[in-house]
């Protein structure tokens, strides 16, 4: 007899952050339909840190920037960006005129 299961079906995700001290990486069991901020809402990764507490973070899929509320896939990589600290152009252009 078959059963009437109502249950979502799960997928396998992780939430990646890292600060230059340490890495984190949460796997996570979301049900189909999940987003981007979905995960890292589940992560509990806001809480440990602050400095991504607030909603205009800069995220993406295997170094591919999207927005939140993009919908994932089995054993996606949701990425938090942390914000560059110097242009990196800027900062090449002063090691070429150390040179």
């Amino acid at each position: 007899m078959p059963q009437n299961d109502k249950r979502p079906n799960l997928m396998v995700v992780e939430v990646a952050y890292a600060t230059p001290s340490q890495q984190m990486l949460v796997t996570l069991d979301m049900p189909e339909g999940a987003t981007i901020a979905d995960a890292i809402e589940a992560s509990g990764l806001r809480g440990r840190f602050p400095e991504i507490a607030g909603d205009a973070l800069t995220v993406g899929i295997f170094a591919t920037v999207l927005n939140a509320s993009h919908v994932l896939k089995q054993g996606d990589r949701v990425e938090i960006y942390r914000p560059l600290c110097a242009d990196p152009k800027e900062a090449r252009r002063r090691r070429a005129a150390k040179k």
